[in-house]
């Protein structure tokens, strides 16, 4: 028998099979497309899940914000420094120089000037407000000190000035009767007694300047401020009353206690002195 030509149509026998690594079953072809639309359909709700989550969470925060904004007051303070940071804004977008000057300008205020009967009032209060306070070295007691040394908030803002008008009010409200005076000074003794046999309340406050470290300053310093170098300084509602010989006749003629009553103290109160070093 001649063996089968090479060209023949009739294929060999086994020469056709296929191997199982090459293709699968019709059978599991259904379950690969279930568990494929399964997983599509998970991920897809958890993506819608989480987009939901996402859009309320961004419309609340927004809602709250409008809300916050809607009802929280607005300072003059907090609307003057927006309209400066706006204008900052456009000033840096439409390179404008005289809006970047103006902003300049806002931010770099002059240094606060204070009166005499500021700079006094200030003074004071910083003395008062704890024993352990002095004036700074190197502070020149001829000329206006600067504010902030003695003032605890910013001297630059714009309501600077009222917020020394307050402390210089307070001071005078708390201490009526303020006595810069020498704790060996006879003079200062006599005013002492002067003012314990009224039995003021609240007491006078003594600041004894012989016993501080900032003598050198404070005592020129209020030289400067009241116009006489004379010890003691008595302090009405934050007014000099001048030299212990005025002091002598207001305390005769009855002076005294109608200035100390409408300073706001009480004669006969009741009080303890208080001594500042």
């Amino acid at each position: 028998m001649s063996a089968p030509s090479a060209a023949s149509r009739t294929p060999l026998s086994g020469g056709h099979h296929k191997s199982p690594s090459m293709s699968l079953p019709y059978s599991m072809v259904p379950t690969l497309n279930t568990r494929t639309r399964s997983r599509g359909t998970i991920f897809a709700l958890i993506s819608l899940v989480t987009l939901s989550a996402f859009v309320f969470y961004t419309q609340t925060d927004i809602s709250f914000s409008h809300s916050y904004l809607r009802h929280r007051p607005i300072s003059a303070h907090d609307q003057e420094h927006l309209l400066l940071n706006l204008e900052a804004v456009a000033a840096a977008h439409h390179g404008s120089p005289a809006s970047g000057a103006k902003h300049k300008s806002a931010f770099t205020r002059p240094p606060l000037a204070l009166t005499a009967t500021q700079e006094l009032g200030a003074v004071s209060a910083f003395i008062a407000s704890l024993p352990q306070n002095v004036i700074p070295v190197g502070v020149d007691p001829q000329r206006p000190i600067d504010p902030q040394l003695i003032l605890d908030f910013d001297t630059r803002s714009p309501y600077a000035m009222e917020e020394v008008d307050r402390i210089v009010e307070d001071v005078w409200l708390q201490n009526p009767v303020m006595v810069y005076g020498k704790l060996y000074s006879p003079l200062t003794r006599e005013v002492k007694a002067m003012l314990n046999d009224l039995n003021l309340r609240p007491p006078p406050l003594y600041i004894d300047l012989d016993t501080r470290d900032d003598v050198e300053i404070l005592a020129p310093m209020l030289t400067r401020l009241v116009g006489a170098s004379d010890m003691p300084v008595v302090l009405v509602s934050g007014k000099p009353l001048g030299p212990i010989e005025r002091v002598r006749e207001l305390k005769a003629d009855g002076g005294l206690q109608q200035l100390i009553k409408a300073a706001g103290a009480v004669i006969g109160g009741g009080g303890k002195r208080r001594k500042h070093h």
